[in-house]
């Protein structure tokens, strides 16, 4: 295809070749596509499925533009030989459908990588207020049209719907992937009387077709894929898109192609199920574009490389490789198993003995924290943020592997100056746990430049996860043995870990009873995430978040190898955020989801009086932190932020005194202030719950710290409607 048929020009150089259109040349091209092809450039996430779609923005002779990119995942081998380039063959339908005046979002340009394996970026001018109509499908199915797109006529829009695919097929495309999620509606709640409200467009065209001609087979086949159920709703698109050609037959091979699409899917979704497992075990990893690749002729302990999205290491290694290396290992573990089975029955008899005891006595609120890594040039933006989240702990990650840490010690400074308690994480990487003597001569430099501001000292990170660099406890106690050897030199310097992630308590038991020299915890460190999936009142292997809070004191209780002291040293729930997200997207929540469970989670942590410090992880974070840097207005404070900033203002300094008797679905937590005032907290696990509280409240804030109006002391109430945010309540005779 020539330059001229494009529209456009090539463009190339060594990352990257591609083309580009004419209007949307300029001269610092090759900045602005690698810029582009970065998913650190992104400013909102779009959509997160198998490839990731971003919006960013592209300066062009017009200016500055808003455009959406699409990064293609890593295509290698005999799959990228087989099939087209997605990039590319999306450049091609959208100029075609562009030239036909069917409705698409403008083609800017394409690139791929010059690299065998390298990612490709399909790129389009962005569409601002749209939705895609899977939610309009969604509301009609589920009876909320009215409450959520109040101003769309839905029969208004089903017939838009079908003139625009009639014009589709009769220009001769075919699209081949017509779902709900394809199209896309622009919303003007200003305007009610659009017809079907506003524009559509149809996206998501690699996978299309061009033809002289389209059976009715392939039109069929486009149609029955929109998940239109309805009968009436069926009879007005079809209406729509045939007129008066409508006919009994293709009423008929409709609904027969419908149903059989439907049932295909639904099997395809059962066969997911039923192999997920197998494929679990053997399938390739295949890695979001951003990252790179595994370094040449690594081995499986070795395949670990570092994401800086999530801000964390990404392990290529696959399931079976890691098996491998585990069963190589199998002597090593064997005297694991020895070792907790010892401590067990031990571990155990205090768990229950704690349980039983549980909401018996006041309990201490624990001090809160929060995580930090430094965030641009001048931490001033971020020290004012902290100032107004209000907590006074703070656990600076220090990366041991970095060659200088200015920006560390510059930020630890002024933390130290405004009085805020430091602590350290020191996380490990693969080289480090191979090279003991590097990762010593790291400590030492680390300890003289902060041992000034902060004597805790978190030692290690998620030591049972292979992609932090650990593959056995032997690799963890050199390195513990080693931090331990040079910072306990600092009378006052405290040790913390073993700095277990998830769940895991055996790995915690084993290194907390382990045999070893120098292997002594000060406190004990716990990478605590109750339940990713969801609330942290959910069981997991029947332990809820106060179960397994419970259960980590027993363990440091009866260890050999610690005190009693818990801290919580990172917890967080991740956000929808495409790569940028630590999880991936089946366990990701929305950010109000996020700052619920934020607040329940260390509300039930303390009830039990067993942890002394919570740390959320981290202050500033795309995927997961209370901020989110923000164009043009700098960090942007989530609802998580707010809720956080509303629990300590309201129960630092508090003691936890009584869980109230209140329906099954609900929780009622009563706390003395730090003023000596009594207040009540209360939510549920889901849904909402009326209850009577204990006194009447002249006072409710909600999960925020706003006040909810209606309530004063003229009007006090005596019952509330509980939902998943927790309300703070104040009765009027505290």
């Amino acid at each position: 295809m020539t330059t001229r048929a494009l529209g456009g020009r090539v463009f190339a150089f060594p990352e990257y070749e591609g083309r580009v259109l004419e209007r949307y040349d300029s001269p610092d091209l090759e900045a602005q596509v690698l810029n582009l092809a970065d998913p650190a450039a992104a400013l909102e996430t779009l959509h997160w499925g198998r490839n990731y779609l971003y919006r960013a923005q592209l300066e062009t002779p017009e200016g500055l533009i808003p455009v959406a990119v699409k990064l293609f995942r890593h295509e290698g081998g005999l799959r990228a030989r087989l099939r087209r380039d997605k990039a590319r063959a999306s450049w091609r339908m959208a100029r075609a459908f562009q030239e036909a005046g069917l409705p698409t979002a403008e083609p800017v340009l394409i690139g791929w990588s010059t690299k065998p394996k390298g990612p490709s970026i399909f790129v389009t001018r962005y569409l601002p207020k749209v939705v895609e109509a899977r939610y309009l499908f969604r509301a009609v199915h589920e009876g909320r049209l009215s409450e959520d797109f109040p101003e769309v006529d839905f029969e208004a829009f089903l017939e838009r719907l079908g003139a625009v695919l009639r014009r589709m097929h009769e220009a001769g495309f075919w699209h081949r992937d017509m779902s709900i999620g394809n199209v896309l509606m622009r919303r003007d709640p200003s305007d009610p009387k659009a017809p079907g409200n506003g524009e559509l467009f149809l996206i998501d065209l690699n996978r299309a077709r061009q033809r002289r001609r389209l059976t009715l087979s392939e039109r069929t086949r486009d149609l029955c894929r929109l998940s239109i159920l309805e009968e009436e709703h069926q009879d007005r698109f079809l209406r729509a898109y045939w007129q008066e050609e409508l006919g009994p037959f293709r009423r008929w091979l409709y609904h027969r192609y419908q149903r059989g699409f439907l049932r295909k899917v639904e099997t395809k979704k059962k066969l997911r199920g039923g192999l997920a497992g197998i494929r679990e075990i053997f399938k390739v990893r295949r890695a979001h574009a951003h990252i790179p690749p595994a370094p040449v002729g690594a081995g499986a302990r070795d395949k670990i490389v570092w994401d800086p999205l999530s801000d964390q290491p990404h392990q290529h290694a696959s399931r079976f490789e890691k098996a491998a290396v585990r069963f190589k290992d199998l002597g090593r573990h064997g005297g694991t198993v020895l070792t907790v089975g010892r401590a067990l029955p031990g571990i155990w008899r205090r768990y229950k003995k704690l349980q039983r005891g549980l909401y018996a006595q006041p309990r201490p609120f624990p001090r809160l924290g929060v995580g930090l890594r430094p965030y641009g040039e001048d931490p001033a933006e971020l020290l004012l943020a902290l100032n107004a989240l209000g907590v006074r702990d703070v656990l600076l990650r220090l990366h041991p592997w970095q060659q200088e840490h200015s920006e560390e010690l510059e930020l630890a400074r002024e933390l130290w100056g405004r009085e805020y308690a430091l602590a350290y994480s020191l996380p490990q990487n693969r080289e480090l746990v191979k090279d003991p003597r590097r990762w010593r001569r790291s400590i030492e430099e680390i300890a003289e430049a902060f041992l000034p501001y902060g004597k805790h000292f978190q030692v290690g990170q998620a030591i049972n996860r292979s992609k932090w660099g650990v593959w056995n406890y032997d690799e963890y106690t050199r390195l513990f043995q080693e931090a331990a050897q040079v910072l306990r030199q600092d009378p006052e310097a405290r040790l913390l870990g073993p700095s277990v992630i998830d769940f895991e308590y055996h790995a915690t038991a084993a290194l907390l009873n382990r045999k070893a020299p120098d292997l002594a915890f000060d406190a004990v460190a716990a990478l605590l995430y109750v339940d990713r999936r969801g609330a942290p009142e959910n069981q997991q292997s029947g332990f809820d978040a106060v179960d397994k809070v419970v259960l980590l004191r027993a363990i440091a209780e009866t260890s050999k190898n610690s005190s009693e002291t818990c801290w919580i040293t990172e917890f967080n729930w991740p956000l929808w955020e495409g790569p940028h997200s630590p999880a991936g997207k089946d366990v990701s929540v929305d950010e109000e989801s996020q700052a619920n469970y934020l607040v329940r989670y260390v509300l039930l942590a303390a009830a039990t009086g067993f942890v002394e410090r919570m740390y959320w992880w981290q202050a500033v974070a795309r995927g997961y932190g209370l901020m989110a840097p923000q164009e043009g207005v700098g960090l942007r404070r989530r609802p998580a932020f707010h809720a956080l900033a509303a629990l300590n203002r309201q129960l630092g300094g508090s003691m936890f005194l009584s869980r109230e008797e209140v329906p099954p679905s609900a929780y009622l937590y009563r706390f003395q202030a730090a003023d000596g005032g009594i207040l009540w907290v209360g939510w549920t696990l889901k849904g909402e719950a009326d209850v009577d509280l204990p006194e009447p409240v002249y006072r409710a804030l909600d999960r925020d710290g706003k006040e909810v109006s209606g309530v004063t002391r003229q009007s006090p109430v005596s019952s509330w409607r509980l939902g998943p945010a927790p309300v703070y309540f104040y009765p009027v005779g505290s």
